[in-house]
């Protein structure tokens, strides 16, 4: 039996075998050929998909198979799932005996959860369950939500942003908000062609979102196509300008996360002070983000050490604790 961790999300997905760690951590793309099948037959799944969006010949489309983290086309979901197996997985008995916990949105609704389910049960993956991603991240981190205190986590993802207080089994408080990472990459995207008339492709867009986050120097170049002649252009971007463009967009995910504090029970205040809030996913990494989301909540903000693959890592850790898929799974 092959027991997987899944972290299906908008921008990636991370795929964490129980025995033998991260197996994939590749964008969330796929390349379809036209045919006579209903939708086509797939060409190319996650980095090098990934590789030629916005380089695609006639005939071919690029496509998410999910949005705001959930799925809206059962068909291209079961496709991008079983083209993911068929990456890890070894020979047709493997695929046909996999166990695995997928990570979903808090705020998903029961019709689009089950959409998920029916998607991996039509790709193979005989026993799926699925587990909100917060609590996955908390696991992935080392946190117990089935002790007798209080967690609070935010995860920014691509298409949704969360904020979840648990404890003992349970959820005490939740806000959820479909603004996040990929708002931050049109504002970046917009920004260039409005303020630099640089024309970039998504790709470009989100490397330099990226890069904004990590750069020590105060500049960054961005190569694209000058708006006014149609000729390759460079252009040095100072760091305090995207920074400027990703606060309000920034802003608006922490008003609408902080909301959640108005629901916390005042009993859970005094546990999440001491230990503060755990924030993590690949939307928590843009720069300053986490010391505004301290002045908005008031309590101290932790980031995990593996932001981007706690949520896989704490979904194959629940295949081996029942009680918390109890408390927290759906099937």
């Amino acid at each position: 039996m092959v027991e997987l961790g899944i972290d299906l999300g908008t921008a990636n997905t991370v795929v964490c075998d129980t025995a033998q760690g991260i197996v994939l951590d590749e964008p969330s793309v796929m390349l379809l050929r036209s045919g006579r099948a209903r939708r086509g037959t797939v060409v190319a799944v996650g980095r090098d998909a990934c590789d030629l969006v916005g380089r695609t010949p006639a005939g071919i489309t690029a496509v998410r198979p999910l949005h705001d983290g959930v799925v809206t086309d059962l068909e291209v979901a079961r496709m991008y799932l079983r083209a993911v197996l068929r990456r890890i997985t070894r020979g047709s008995w493997q695929r046909n005996h996999v166990r695995a916990v997928i990570g979903v949105p808090v705020g998903a609704t029961a019709l689009e959860r089950r959409a998920l389910l029916e998607a991996a049960d039509e790709a193979g993956i005989s026993r799926a369950t699925s587990l909100d991603e917060p609590i996955a991240g908390a696991v992935g981190c080392g946190i117990d939500p089935l002790e007798r205190r209080v967690h609070m986590v935010v995860d920014v993802g691509g298409g949704t942003a969360e904020v979840t207080a648990f404890c003992y089994g349970g959820v005490l408080a939740h806000r959820s908000c479909r603004v996040a990472g990929d708002e931050m990459t049109l504002g970046v995207y917009n920004y260039l062609r409005e303020q630099h008339q640089l024309l970039v492709g998504e790709l470009a867009a989100e490397e330099a979102k990226i890069r904004a986050s990590l750069e020590e120097e105060p500049s960054l170049v961005v190569q694209g196509r000058d708006a006014a002649t149609g000729r390759p252009r460079l252009a040095t971007i100072p760091l305090a300008e995207v920074a400027e463009i990703l606060r309000p967009i920034s802003a608006t995910i922490i008003k609408t996360l902080a909301a959640c504090l108005d629901d916390l029970p005042p009993q859970a205040v005094g546990d999440v002070l001491a230990d503060g809030v755990l924030v993590f996913g690949g939307g928590s990494l843009a720069r300053g983000f986490d010391q505004s989301l301290e002045r908005a909540f008031g309590f101290p903000v932790k980031a995990a050490e593996q932001p981007l693959i706690c949520v896989a890592e704490g979904a194959a850790r629940s295949l081996h604790n029942p009680a918390l898929l109890e408390a927290y799974g759906r099937t």
